[in-house]
């Protein structure tokens, strides 16, 4: 028997974490209702988690404000210059790392980001 792999949009696996977490259901009464195996739920619920604790989960993020940064990282990838030519200081990488902290919870910014931040503070207040 050959089973097909379903693909599930971030807002769905949300609401199934929600049933989970927050109405407190057992993860067998939900994937039951909703047709699911349990361990699609239970990898959910650990995304989620991880989520929460401030570390990247795997697959698309599932938080509301995982999935805003995820969307400005995209949104500011072609600010990414090839590794060579690459500097803190050139263009207008440092204004939409400005603008990133500006519009998302810093505690949810990659580590990276606040570094070159950081360093293009600490480097302009010197000079």
């Amino acid at each position: 028997m050959t089973g097909t792999r379903s693909n599930f949009d971030p807002g769905f696996k949300l609401q199934v974490v929600q049933m989970i977490r927050e109405q407190g259901l057992s993860v067998g009464q939900v994937c039951r209702d909703q047709n699911l195996v349990d361990s699609a739920a239970r990898r959910w619920l650990a995304q989620y988690d991880a989520e929460q604790a401030g570390r990247l989960g795997i697959g698309k993020p599932l938080a509301p404000e995982r999935q805003r940064v995820h969307q400005l990282e995209r949104e500011t990838q072609h600010l990414r210059l090839p590794q060579p030519q690459r500097s803190l200081h050139s263009g207008s990488a440092p204004a939409a790392l400005l603008a990133l902290c500006s519009r998302v919870p810093v505690r949810l910014l990659p580590a990276n980001l606040l570094r070159k931040l950081y360093q293009y503070v600490r480097h302009h207040r010197q000079g």
